[in-house]
């Protein structure tokens, strides 16, 4: 009993269960302290983010040697391929079920949260995708030079960030997630917006498992091993994404899951789950892609033209490669897209940031539990190609 009450999957769903209680309960002067609390604790998490990220890509790309620059093309195809037949599978559903659904378009009635009462800003030291661009080229560069001195400092740059990770970022993770339950359920985004598309958000998880089973599938062929024997680690990541609705603040969860996996490599987890986090986001783009078709339906009383989807399904997974992996972080990277591919007014593009923001959590929380797999086709073809395995330190 005590070591299941000390486990982080434990605490997480004390988080969102006591957030809802308290968020349920609380009076103005309660969520003032929630509120800013969930702020500082947003803030640090965020923080750390470019940190983690240099610290685990930079040292991983080091430890691949000469195979660095193919390893990191054959992420990003994978993740491009992943995120536009997410698209694709969504648009064919849009266009086989949305016609045929009568769906209510109002989110009015929420109670608006009141502000923070102090704003500890702590800013990163650098934009998360500046961070990854660094993380690459300082450690193709360092590879291409062997610079022995850079590759130790990284190697033991690393080492600090993973205290960073278990001692700071994970112990707080409950705390914020009970301070974002909290909000949606003092706001009433859980008892009123979310039963007016429910329908709609039903379907896209479904299509998110759906999705979810095709990579598995895919991946596990391909690496010829039991693709279960790296998802059913990810329970503790999928719930911290669902409460963090960031593929970035989770990513220290994300690792500390796929290290618990006996199939995949060390090295590739060290380098892909990083990447990944801020490239795949397969389960985002199906979401967009379903809800901008039904919201189309709704404001301007028709589908996009197939023609019109198929280059948004295409040019949306471009996008989601440099989206930012934060709340939101697909649909705001796409605002172009939706304006100029669709033909959005403001109208339009203000419901699709409210409906995505609804289900946010579980495209996030599809978008980590996905990495898994992809990550288990780097770990594949790293040994058919006879890539030798570095030694790395493991997530405590």
């Amino acid at each position: 009993m005590k070591r299941l009450s000390s486990s982080l999957p434990f605490k997480l769903l004390m988080g969102v269960i006591v957030g809802i209680i308290i968020g349920l309960a609380a009076n103005v002067a309660v969520m003032n302290v929630v509120v800013t609390i969930k702020y500082v604790l947003s803030e640090v998490i965020n923080f750390c983010v470019p940190l983690i990220i240099i610290g685990f890509i930079a040292p991983s790309i080091t430890k691949l040697g000469s195979n660095a620059s193919r390893i990191l093309g054959l992420a990003l195809v994978i993740a491009y391929v992943s995120s536009i037949g997410a698209a694709f599978m969504s648009m064919g559903a849009g266009f086989g079920i949305i016609p045929f659904m009568n769906i209510s378009s109002s989110a009015e009635g929420l109670q608006a949260l009141p502000k923070v009462v102090f704003e500890l800003s702590i800013p990163q030291i650098m934009p998360v995708m500046s961070a990854l661009v660094l993380s690459v080229f300082l450690g193709l560069a360092a590879v291409w030079t062997k610079s022995k001195t850079t590759i130790q400092l990284l190697g033991e740059f690393q080492n600090i960030v993973l205290q960073i990770v278990t001692k700071i970022v994970i112990p707080i993770l409950p705390f914020f997630i009970a301070a974002t339950f909290c909000t949606l359920a003092y706001t009433g985004s859980i008892t009123k917006q979310i039963p007016i598309f429910l329908q709609v958000i039903l379907i896209v998880m479904v299509g998110h498992y759906v999705w979810l089973t095709l990579l598995y599938g895919v991946a596990g062929a391909y690496a010829k091993q039991n693709p279960i024997e790296v998802v059913k680690y990810y329970g503790p990541a999928y719930l911290t994404a669902v409460g963090t609705m960031s593929s970035a603040a989770t990513l220290a969860v994300s690792l500390k899951c796929a290290h618990k996996s006996s199939i995949l490599r060390s090295d590739m987890i060290d380098f892909g789950v990083p990447l990944f986090a801020n490239i795949h986001l397969c389960g985002s783009v199906l979401t967009e892609v379903f809800f901008v078709m039904t919201i189309s339906k709704v404001l301007y009383g028709e589908l996009p033209s197939a023609a019109s989807m198929v280059l948004f399904c295409l040019l949306l997974g471009i996008f989601a490669l440099g989206a930012p992996g934060v709340p939101g972080g697909t649909v705001m990277a796409s605002l172009g897209l939706i304006t100029g591919v669709l033909g959005f007014d403001s109208t339009g593009t203000a419901l699709m940031m409210t409906i995505f923001a609804l289900q946010d959590s579980f495209g996030t929380a599809c978008n980590i539990t996905g990495d898994g797999a992809l990550t288990l086709i780097l770990t594949s073809y790293a040994n058919r190609h006879k890539i030798k395995e570095e030694v790395q330190q493991p997530v405590l």
